[in-house]
C-alpha cells in the first residue's frame, strides 16, 4: 500500500508547484528528501538509563530503530567524555517518511498546547526546515504511564528544493500547518 501523502504529492503538488515556479521538467520540482529526528540527551552523562527509555520511544514514534549517537569531543564543564552516548537520532525514507510526516502533520501538531502554527523562519536557505517539540506525548503512540521523563526533539526535514519559497511551497502544499504571516 502506497504512502497517502505520497500520492498527494504526485497527483496535486506536483502539477501546481510546476505551474506556480514554471518547471519544464517533473523531476525538477522539489520533494521532501528524508526526514531525521534527533533527540539529544545530555542527561544521560550521569544516568545511563535515560538512553534506554529514548530509544524506545524514538522507535515507536519512528517505526524504525535508532542510531545512537556519541560524543566526538570530551568537554570537561558537561563532564562528558569521548565516545560517551548523548543522544539518539533516525532517518526516514520514502514510505516511512511520508507515513512519519502525515502523522507529525495531522495527529501531533494538533497536539500540541496553543499551537497557531509553525514558524516560516525556519528554514535554512536551501529550503530544508527544521523544527523543535518540547513533548514526546505529542504522539499518539507513546503511553503517557510509562514516560519516565519528557524529552524534546529536533525535526529535520530534507528537500530537494533549491531556495526557501520553494521549500516553503512545497510544505505548505504537503499540509504543513504554517502560521500566517
Amino acid at each position: 500500500m502506497a504512502a497517502r501523502l505520497r500520492e498527494k504529492y504526485t497527483k496535486t503538488v506536483v502539477p501546481s508547484l510546476s505551474k506556480e515556479f514554471n518547471y519544464k521538467n517533473v523531476m525538477a520540482v522539489p520533494k521532501i528528501d528524508k526526514i531525521t529526528v534527533n533527540i539529544g540527551m545530555g542527561e544521560a552523562t550521569q544516568n545511563a538509563k535515560l538512553m534506554d527509555g529514548a530509544v524506545n520511544e524514538l522507535t515507536q514514534i519512528a517505526g524504525q530503530k535508532p542510531v545512537i549517537t556519541k560524543a566526538t569531543k570530551s568537554i570537561a564543564q558537561f563532564k562528558l567524555r569521548e565516545g560517551q552516548s548523548i543522544g539518539c537520532m533516525v532517518t526516514l525514507r520514502g514510505d516511512r517518511m511520508y507515513e512519519f510526516f502525515d502523522r507529525l502533520v495531522n495527529v501531533a501538531l494538533p497536539r500540541v498546547r496553543d499551537f497557531r502554527g509553525l514558524s516560516t523562519k525556519s528554514f535554512d536557505g536551501r529550503g530544508n526546515y527544521t523544527l523543535g517539540i518540547k513533548d514526546q506525548l505529542i504522539f499518539p503512540e507513546i503511553d503517557y504511564a510509562k514516560v519516565d521523563k519528557t524529552k524534546g526533539m529536533n525535526i529535520s526535514i530534507t528537500t530537494t528544493a533549491r531556495t526557501d519559497a520553494e521549500g516553503l511551497a512545497l510544505l505548505k502544499q504537503m499540509g504543513m500547518p504554517f502560521r500566517a504571516a
